[in-house]
């Protein structure tokens, strides 16, 4: 009788193992099973469906997956670990449960429902050597993704593996690439920029009162304000360096991982009439404090303290000021601190996480208020503006399709009143562009920017311009220097990837919106730019799959209604995205 063919095919290859599983279990054993298996169930299995994945074999303390891609594979292994990460920074848990993860692309043997091979061993050899949370390929797998996944991996070099004949190159995923896996704000350490950087900490709350959040936030974001005037200096927007707030603060760390040099520390305490503001800047490379000092001064002073304080950190940092900074440093603003405190109030209401109908009538109330104290005083104007707008894209109102002409009015006078506030045309130039208003949208971002140059919305604006209007190359530099300043804006790389789509560069699109969609996993919009790009690459399963997120995502998600919202001054573009669209299926 002849010998039984064996079967072969060619897979990609997931194995995972718990860290530390022995230990766990002589822990408490019922505890450990327990929260195993809800992780499984809720977690774990899920995202490897999502990713069509095939579980082969559950051990007590791993798992081996099969794959038809490398590229589905990674994917997997990337989100499970970001999503591993996200429920133990909202756990309570002393000694969460970590994983290992290996993988590998190569000859399988098939029996049964069970695989066997160097295939499948030399996916376990690299899980074995993985970091707890960390992720290992091979060098066949690493070949497979490159320029197809949202994540980059350091070559470590070649291993000598247990039972496996030749060395194997191993690539590590490099934690610094990837908002998926890490902090988001990882990704931006890789240079320090050619000038003085400096992050400013959200101002620690000493008053004893939570409801004087707002006061400190906006004490520390008015400093960052100013010191973000200054062309000397980079300046880390409040979006990223308000992420470490409320946690024990590594200050080297924190340097790393926003590519800084200086890092600012503070805090706010207020009682009765009487405010105490310290400051503490420290160099981020050796941990050295450079200066420190503290204001005490009556509330009614408040602004001549942050003015103090400033000044001091640009002396101790040795800034030279130009005339015309020195002038922006000075201008504008108000001596009302009643009108002060109600504009901290309703812009801490409109940017804070929370975002309703009740936030937004809350936080026009808190402008108006504050316009009622001292009608000369141009921020509250630009708030009420960017609320309208916020209003008009979200529809808190029972008439949004008015609101962008109140946008529009209300941005108006506060330029009349101070035609130094960058913030205020800002918000000009994101009315302007619902407007379709081209020349108004570029000279008012153009204007925002050129006073605040490390004004990160700013340069998103300005960049957005070229896009919509058929000039996607020229948006890059500004997309990637506002991620620079702002790394955990997540919106900055919806629009790096739109300018990639609409140049036609569909490969690094797909992979900027992925990275996005790790950031922000609830998105719909990117997803449906992602669809869209792998309709275009060919890629028809994964367009598929990432629809079918969106759909769960959003269920009423209309790619007509979308499309048509957006400001292409040329229509063909817009056809574009449908195009793609269409060639996955997803269009009619």
């Amino acid at each position: 009788m002849g010998e039984t063919q064996l079967q072969r095919k060619l897979a990609a290859i997931l194995s995972a193992d718990v860290v530390g599983y022995s230990r766990l279990m002589g822990i408490d054993e019922a505890t450990t099973l327990s929260r195993l298996n809800a992780l499984r169930r809720e977690l774990i299995d899920p995202t490897i469906a999502r990713h069509s994945g095939r579980i082969v074999k559950l051990m007590g303390d791993g798992a081996l997956v099969e794959f038809a891609s490398a590229v589905n594979a990674v994917d997997c292994a990337v989100e499970i670990q970001r999503r591993l990460r996200e429920r133990q920074a909202q756990s309570a848990e002393a000694d969460p449960i970590q994983l290992r993860i290996g993988v590998n692309i190569g000859d399988i043997i098939i029996e049964g429902e069970d695989i066997f091979g160097d295939g499948v061993n030399i996916a376990a050899r690299l899980e074995g050597i993985a970091e707890p949370g960390g992720i290992a390929i091979s060098d066949d797998a690493w070949r497979q993704v490159q320029g197809k996944v949202a994540v980059s991996f350091v070559d470590d070099g070649e291993h000598s593996l247990k039972n496996i004949a030749r060395p194997v190159r191993v690539y590590r995923l490099d934690v610094g690439s990837a908002g998926a896996v890490a902090s988001p704000l990882s990704r931006s350490a890789v240079v320090q920029p050619d000038k003085p950087a400096i992050a400013v900490l959200a101002f620690n709350n000493m008053s004893g009162d939570p409801e004087q959040e707002y006061f400190s936030d906006g004490i520390s974001e008015d400093i960052i304000t100013d010191l973000s005037k200054l062309s000397e200096l980079h300046v880390i927007a409040r979006n990223s360096s308000f992420t470490y707030k409320g946690k024990p603060v590594d200050v080297k760390r924190v340097g790393r991982e926003l590519g800084v040099r200086y890092v600012l520390e503070g805090s706010v305490r207020k009682a009765g009439n009487r405010v105490r503001v310290t400051g503490q800047l420290i160099d981020a490379t050796s941990g050295v404090h450079i200066w420190a000092d503290r204001f005490d001064r009556d509330l009614t002073d408040i602004f001549a303290a942050q003015d103090e304080l400033t000044q001091e950190i640009i002396s101790a940092l040795k800034i030279k000021l130009s005339e015309g900074e020195k002038a922006l440093l000075v201008a504008g603003g108000t001596k009302n601190v009643d009108a002060h405190d109600l504009y901290l109030k309703g812009r801490e209401l409109m940017f804070g996480n929370k975002r309703n109908r009740e936030t937004f009538d809350q936080s026009i109330a808190c402008f108006r208020r504050a316009i009622a104290c001292d009608a000369n005083y141009a921020a509250p104007y630009a708030g009420l503006g960017m609320a309208y707008i916020l209003d008009y894209q979200n529809h808190y109102s029972e008439a949004p399709e008015m609101s962008l002409d109140k946008a529009e009015r209300f941005v108006i006078e506060a330029i009349a009143r101070d035609d130094k506030d960058p913030f205020a045309h800002y918000v000009a130039s994101v009315t302007y562009m619902w407007k379709k208003d081209y020349g108004r949208w570029t000279a008012e971002a153009e204007k925002a920017v050129s006073l605040n140059p490390n004004y990160g919305a700013a340069l998103q604006a300005r960049g957005a311009v070229f896009v919509y209007t058929g000039e996607p190359t020229k948006a890059i530099s500004y997309f990637e220097r506002a991620i620079r300043l702002d790394p955990a804006q997540a919106q900055h790389r919806h629009f790096l990837g739109t300018a990639y789509f609409v140049a036609g560069n569909y490969e690094s699109a797909a992979a900027i919106f992925k990275e996005r969609i790790a950031m922000t996993p609830n998105t719909d919009l990117s997803r449906a730019f992602l669809a869209s790009a792998l309709g275009h690459l060919g890629r028809m399963a994964e367009a598929n799959r990432v629809w079918r997120e969106l759909k769960e995502i959003n269920p009423q998600y209309s790619y007509s209604d979308h499309i048509g919202r957006l400001p292409f001054q040329d229509p063909s573009d817009a056809d574009n995205f449908v195009a793609g669209l269409r060639k996955a299926g997803l269009a009619d």
